[in-house]
């Protein structure tokens, strides 16, 4: 891969992300390819009051955490320190947990979603992934391993919500992603197929 790829991995919570991703970054580094990973809510001053916001240490509104997230999305695309599109620049294949497409699943139940499509249409804008990986796991399975892993549970972390932004997640790739580059993974699988998987289609998107 001569240029640089933005890599969006989609998921609910508990569908193994982390896990994913720290196996594609030293699958890189074993190519000799720059690399770095990223996740949003971002570790900027935005991203951190949206973390408080999830964990309840701040109260506000669907509509304010909404608005939030595009803001911090900007900031994560455009920053002229660390900005995703300043390191692309530089020549860092980029790895980032979640993007847009979590937006459109999270934050429809309680925002327009034609809003929310039509607002980060300036972030598709400005950097559009090269490929989004969604993984697909019964969100049973994703619940009982939250259930295990995490001390404190964040507002969309229960199983009712889970179900419901899996649905919403394929309804919005059915939707909104037509002209995006979306593999939808069995996540089911074991680790080590997810994992050929993606790097089967990351090696073949630029060869």
């Amino acid at each position: 891969m001569k240029d640089p790829i933005f890599i969006v991995i989609e998921g609910v919570d508990g569908s193994g992300k982390s896990t994913q991703i720290e196996l594609l970054k030293h699958k890189f580094m074993e190519s000799g390819l720059k690399i770095m990973d990223t996740h949003e809510p971002s570790n900027g001053p935005i991203g951190m009051l949206i973390r408080n916001i999830m964990i309840g240490r701040i109260q506000t509104d669907q509509s304010t955490i909404a608005s939030l997230f595009l803001a911090d999305r900007l900031d994560h695309i455009n920053n002229p320190i660390n900005g995703m599109k300043k390191r692309l620049s530089e020549g860092y294949n980029i790895i980032s947990s979640r993007y847009y497409f979590s937006s459109y699943a999270f934050q429809s139940e309680y925002v327009p979603i034609e809003w929310i499509v039509n607002c980060n249409s300036l972030c598709k804008e400005y950097l559009k992934p090269d490929i989004i990986f969604y993984l697909n796991v019964d969100p049973v399975t994703c619940s009982t391993r939250l259930a295990k892993n995490r001390i404190g549970a964040e507002i969309y972390e229960n199983l009712e919500k889970i179900i419901k932004a899996n649905n919403e997640f394929l309804n919005a790739f059915e939707k909104y992603g037509k002209d995006e580059n979306i593999f939808i993974i069995d996540g089911n699988q074991s680790i080590d197929a997810i994992q050929k998987n993606m790097w089967d289609n990351i090696a073949s998107f630029k060869k």
